[in-house]
C-alpha cells in the first residue's frame, strides 16, 4: 500500500512539473493577454495550469452599443435628450435563435433593450400598450425570454418585478409592444411566499406554450403557468440540505412538547437563482446559496424530477472544489461558490456563471468539467473581469456575460485550443472515440496535464485494438476501470496471438510427464535413493579432559562405595537389634 502510494506521490511530482515545463511559453502567453488563470483540476483535485480555452473579444457599454440612438431626435428610436445611453444594474440577457438577436433586461433603467448579433441597439422598451392593469411602464424588470411563433409574431415575456406580473408582449415596432397577457399574483390556496408577494425575476417558455417563474422569497420552486396565465403549482423544489443542524432538529422533535415544536421552525429547501431550457425541454436550475451542494444544479424532466438524482448524480460536483472556498490576495477575502446562472449552448455545453469568483465553469452534457475561464476585479477598468456579473449566454460559439455593477457586455471567444476540446468532447460524449482522436492529439499537444485529452486518446486507442497503449494512456490519467478493460482485452488478445504456443507447450509437458511414468515403472528410470549423510568424526578430548572425566569418575566410585558401606552397616545394625527380641520370646514360650 505504501509502496502505492509514493508511486502515486511520485507521478504526481512528475506531472505537475512537465506540465510547468511544456506551458511555459503557452500558458505565459496566454497569462500576458488574458486578465485571467486558466486552470483545471488534476486526479488529486489540485488546480493545475492549462491553456486558455476562452479569450476575451471585447467589452460593449453604452457607447458601442450604438445607444446614442435613444437620444438622436432624427433617429426612429428616438425617445428622449435625456435618456440614458448606458446600462444600470443589467440582469439578464437571452439571445433568440431565429432572429439572431440579444433581448437584455436593463433592469435600473426599467426597459429591455433589443440587440442585433453585433450587439448594436435595434429596439428599446419601456413599456406595453393596452396594460390590463392600466400600469403601461416597466418597473426593474429582472428577466426576458423571447419567442418567435410560427406565423412570425415575436412575442416577448418580461419578469416585471416590482410591478408583481409576468408581461407577455407582441412586439409591433422598435419601441413598441402590445400587451397579450399579463399575470399576477396567483389566487390560490397552495401559493406560499414568505413574504407573500409575487416577484418574478427569471422565467422561460417551454414549447407547449407553459410559463415559469423564479421568484423572490419562494422556495417550493419555480411557479407555473399555463399558456393561457392559468397558476398550476410548483416546479422543481430544492430538496433540504442535509446538515448539522438539520440532524440535530430532528433529534429534539423527537422528544419536544407540542408547545416547543409550534415555536421550532421547520427546515426548508434553498431557493434556486436562474434557470435555462435546452432543445429537448429540459430545465436546468442553479442554486446561488454558497458552498450549496444539494441541487446546486439540477436537470429536471417534464415531471419536475432531477433525472440527476441518482448515484452517479450524487457525486456531481459543480464550481470550484477547492476546500475552504478561493482566497483572493488582493481583496484579502476568501470567495465560496454562488453560482448564479447557467446557459446551454447550441452544443449541448453547459456554462454556469459563479457570481462570486466572476468564473465560468463549462461541463458537457455528461457534468464532466471542460474548462473554466474569467475572473472577478475590483479594477473597473480591468477588460475582461468583473465586478457584478449577473448573466450568462452563448451564442456564434462565444460568451456573452452582463455585470450588473460595470454596466457593460463581455464578449468571450473561443480559443484554437478551445475549438480543439470542445470538438474533441462532443464526439467524445457521442462515441466515436477514433474521431475524436486528432482532436485529443492537438489537446494533449498544448497541455500536456490534460486529463480528459488522456482518457479520450485511451478510450481510442481500446476501440482500435491498441489495448496495450490504451492502458499507459488510462494509467497516465488513473482511469482505473478503463484501464482493467483494457488489460483484460490485452490479455485476451495475447492468448490469442500466443494459443498454438501455449497449446503445444501443455501437450509437451503432458507428454513428458506420462513417458517418465512409463520408464520409471519399468525400471529404466530408477528411483534415486536418498544419501544418508555420515557423522562427523568425534572430536578427540584432550588431556586435562581425560584427566577431569577421571576423577570425576573415581569421585562418583568412592560415593557409591561409601553409600554401599553405609547400606551394610545400617542392615548390620537392624539385624542386631533383631536378634535379642528373638532370644526374648523363646524364653518367654519355655
Amino acid at each position: 500500500m505504501k509502496t502505492v502510494q509514493m508511486k502515486k506521490a511520485f507521478k504526481k511530482a512528475v506531472a505537475s512539473l512537465l506540465a510547468l515545463c511544456s506551458l511555459s511559453t503557452a500558458v505565459l502567453t496566454a497569462y500576458a493577454s488574458e486578465p485571467y488563470d486558466s486552470y483545471s483540476y488534476d486526479f488529486w483535485n489540485d488546480p493545475i495550469p492549462a491553456q486558455a480555452a476562452y479569450k476575451v473579444n471585447d467589452t460593449y457599454t453604452g457607447n458601442n452599443l450604438n445607444r446614442t440612438r435613444l437620444t438622436d431626435p432624427e433617429d426612429e428610436l428616438f425617445i428622449s435628450t435625456t435618456t440614458k445611453t448606458s446600462l444600470a444594474g443589467a440582469k439578464d440577457i437571452y439571445f433568440e435563435e431565429t432572429l439572431e438577436e440579444f433581448w437584455v433586461a436593463d433592469t435600473q433603467n426599467s426597459r429591455i433593450l433589443r440587440l442585433d448579433k453585433d450587439l448594436s441597439l435595434i429596439g428599446c422598451y419601456t413599456g406595453v400598450d393596452k396594460s390590463d392593469s392600466g400600469n403601461t411602464s416597466f418597473n426593474n424588470p429582472n428577466g426576458v425570454f423571447v419567442v418567435v411563433e410560427e406565423n412570425g409574431d415575436v412575442m416577448m415575456y418580461v419578469g416585471d418585478t416590482e410591478n408583481s406580473r409576468i408581461l407577455k408582449c407582441k412586439v409591433t415596432g422598435g419601441l413598441t409592444c402590445e400587451n397579450m397577457l399579463e399575470i399576477g399574483m396567483p389566487e390560490s390556496a397552495i401559493y406560499t411566499s414568505k413574504s407573500k408577494t409575487f416577484l418574478p425575476e427569471k422565467m422561460l417558455v417551454d414549447g407547449a406554450g407553459n410559463i415559469y417563474a423564479v421568484c423572490t422569497s419562494l422556495n417550493a420552486g419555480s411557479a407555473q403557468f399555463n399558456a393561457a396565465g392559468e397558476f398550476q403549482g410548483f416546479y422543481g423544489a430544492n430538496r433540504v440540505e442535509v446538515t448539522g443542524e438539520i440532524i440535530r432538529r430532528h433529534i429534539w422533535r423527537l422528544f419536544a412538547s407540542d408547545e416547543q415544536l409550534k415555536s421550532m421552525q421547520s427546515a426548508a429547501p434553498t431557493e434556486y437563482k436562474n434557470f435555462d431550457i435546452d432543445d429537448e425541454g429540459f430545465i436546468y436550475t442553479c442554486t446561488e446559496a454558497a458552498n450549496t451542494t444539494t441541487d446546486a444544479v439540477k436537470k429536471l424532466n417534464a415531471a419536475g424530477y432531477n433525472i440527476w438524482n441518482n448515484d452517479a448524480g450524487n457525486e456531481y460536483v459543480f464550481g470550484d472544489i477547492v476546500t475552504g472556498g478561493t482566497w483572493d490576495a488582493s481583496t484579502n477575502t476568501t470567495y465560496s461558490t454562488r453560482l448564479t446562472d447557467l446557459d446551454i449552448d447550441e452544443y449541448g455545453f453547459i456554462n454556469i456563471l459563479d457570481y462570486a469568483t466572476g468564473r465560468v465553469f463549462v461541463y458537457d452534457e455528461f457534468c464532466s468539467l471542460v474548462t473554466i475561464f474569467g475572473t472577478k476585479s475590483s479594477t473597473s477598468d480591468q477588460k475582461g473581469s468583473f465586478n457584478g456579473p449577473n448573466a450568462v449566454e452563448s451564442a456564434f460559439g462565444n460568451i456573452y456575460i452582463v455585470d450588473g455593477i460595470k454596466n457593460d457586455i463581455t464578449v468571450y471567444s473561443t480559443t484554437l485550443y478551445g475549438s480543439y476540446l470542445k470538438q474533441a468532447v462532443l464526439l467524445y460524449d457521442d462515441g466515436r472515440y477514433v474521431d475524436a482522436e486528432p482532436y485529443w492529439q492537438e489537446v494533449l499537444n498544448r497541455n500536456g496535464t490534460c486529463s480528459f485529452a488522456l482518457l479520450g486518446l485511451g478510450k481510442a486507442a481500446l476501440n482500435k485494438g491498441d489495448y496495450k497503449l490504451a492502458m499507459e494512456y488510462f494509467e497516465d490519467c488513473y482511469a482505473q476501470t478503463s484501464y482493467d478493460r483494457a488489460f483484460k482485452y490485452y490479455r485476451e488478445q495475447w492468448l490469442q496471438d500466443n494459443f498454438v504456443f501455449v497449446f503445444l507447450a501443455i501437450v509437451l509437458l503432458f507428454v513428458l510427464g506420462i513417458t517418465y511414468s512409463i520408464l520409471k515403472k519399468k525400471g529404466i528410470i530408477k528411483k534415486r535413493e536418498r544419501k544418508v549423510k555420515k557423522k562427523a568424526p568425534e572430536r578427540k578430548k584432550t588431556k586435562k579432559e581425560l584427566e577431569h572425566e577421571a576423577e570425576l569418575a573415581a569421585q562418583a566410585e568412592a560415593e557409591a562405595k561409601a553409600q554401599a558401606e553405609a547400606e551394610a552397616q545400617a542392615e548390620a545394625q537392624a539385624e542386631a537389634q533383631a536378634q535379642p527380641e528373638e532370644k526374648s520370646e523363646e524364653k518367654e514360650e519355655e
